[in-house]
């Protein structure tokens, strides 16, 4: 089978490092790519939301599938212009139809079908610019911190949680007067959820799903969760408070109605379904739980995306075992209750290493040079997100440069590796926070 992967992330990265694993993948094509994904497959300089250089692409290399990495192509519709185009139409695609990718691409969509649906996630209300004012009045109905997202995609920057009402109301004002321009011509404004996040994702043909293993990510760019929120600084799996009985409330309550919600409504979907969700203890544990109150909590989504979360996919990636390829012919085909997964029983963590000044102003082009040790055979690997070839040399080119993923028989052995290798790796105003996973052991009573 002939792939194309798109995108150019660590993520991507991932993706492709388990796609070349499976004996199904006969040549892989990742596009754009990045200086790792190279070692994968062939990259090919082609934007992932060219469509008709992707079309034509796929016509000429007579690719069998695409692989679609991030939100924007799935946004603007890839798939459906796939599927329009005879040159295209019998391609398979991983990915759900521009309809589907409505769950993410608004976020008050994905809140009235959660409604529609049953559900459970925050109490809400949309609002536009013609109707500020009873935005103001919702939000003296709701207690502090006051959470205000723009309907549309802003990359990661359209969340604002806000401490008083005065900065609720102000920054309301802000995102209807064109904060985010198109983005936040409409703002949802909903309750705050207290609790512990986590990331679950879901592998879907449109009426069958597999579940994969959960992870927990962390956003903000310095440690103890401060500081602004970035595109991920690190994610770990498995997540201690996501115990059987608890993931048996997330399919029964959340995964299941998602799946059945979509089918019911027409959507088109086939891919990965991202469930952003918070474990909402009445107060959130000060000290370790015992192990029969790990999974007490009631889980709520936060929110929807329409595809796989990145940081979590360098961690997720290392604990599936099972043959991703095969698990996408199930979509495609609509078979996929008929594939077996299977996931490694270490633990898996991801360090990403950023560039200084991230995730405001931050230099790019700077050399990295990586020093091979021990614990890169078997234990590590070492997926790129921000890099570029620069005359034969691996260069900085984000914010976000290097994911490093390590095993571990618990999670604090799979963070010790990755923090290891993570000094070995050097460029300029090179950082990482050191302190991915401490937060959880308050939940599985693990010790600093």
């Amino acid at each position: 089978m002939k792939i194309l992967l798109l995108g150019s992330g660590g993520r991507e990265h991932a993706l492709a490092w388990k796609i070349a694993q499976s004996s199904k993948c006969e040549k892989l094509y990742i596009a754009p790519g990045n200086a790792g994904t190279g070692d994968c497959g062939e990259n090919v300089a082609m934007k992932a939301d060219d469509f008709e250089a992707i079309k034509a692409f796929c016509a000429d290399k007579k690719i069998n599938m695409v692989v679609v990495g991030p939100e924007d192509p799935l946004v603007k519709g890839i798939y459906d212009d796939l599927k329009a185009d005879a040159r295209t139409k019998d391609v398979a695609v991983i990915g759900p139809s521009k309809a589907g990718a409505v769950l993410e691409g608004s976020k008050d969509f994905a809140k009235g079908f959660m409604q529609r649906h049953g559900i459970p996630t925050a109490r809400y209300q949309t609002f536009d610019g013609e109707h500020l004012e009873e935005g103001l009045q919702f939000l003296e109905t709701l207690e502090p911190p006051y959470v205000l997202k723009a309907d549309g995609l802003c990359a990661g920057k359209g969340v604002l949680i806000l401490p008083t009402l005065d900065e609720a109301k102000r920054e309301l004002k802000e995102m209807l007067g064109g904060m985010f321009g198109n983005a936040s011509s409409r703002v949802v404004i909903e309750e705050f959820m207290s609790g512990i996040e986590c990331s679950v994702f879901v592998l879907t043909d449109g009426r069958h799903y597999k579940i994969l293993p959960e992870a927990k990510d962390y956003k903000r760019i310095g440690e103890h969760d401060t500081g602004l929120n970035t595109g991920g600084m690190g994610s770990v799996t498995p997540v201690p408070f996501a115990t059987k009985e608890w993931m048996q409330k997330v399919d029964d309550r959340i995964i299941r109605p998602t799946v059945e919600g979509l089918a019911a409504e027409g959507i088109d979907y086939k891919g990965f379904i991202f469930f952003g969700l918070i474990n909402t203890y009445p107060t959130l544990p000060s000290a370790p739980l015992p192990s029969e109150g790990r999974g007490t909590g009631e889980p709520k989504v936060i929110e929807y995306n329409c595809r796989m979360g990145d940081p979590e996919t360098e961690s997720v990636m290392l604990r599936l075992k099972s043959d991703i390829v095969d698990l996408f012919e199930g979509v495609a085909e609509g078979n996929l209750d008929e594939r077996s997964i299977a996931f490694d029983e270490r633990a898996a963590v991801c360090v990403m290493l950023v560039s200084g000044g991230y995730p405001q102003d931050y230099k790019k082009g700077y050399p990295i040079t990586m020093h091979k040790t021990g614990q890169s055979a078997g234990n590590t690997v070492i997926f790129h997100s921000g890099t570029a070839l620069k005359d034969g040399q691996v260069v900085t080119a984000g914010g976000r440069v290097i994911a490093v993923s390590s095993y571990g028989k618990d999670r604090a052995e799979a963070l010790q590796r990755s923090f290891e290798e993570a000094k070995n790796i050097q460029f300029t105003d090179k950082y990482f926070r050191r302190d991915i996973g401490e937060d959880l052991n308050r939940v599985d009573g693990l010790k600093d």
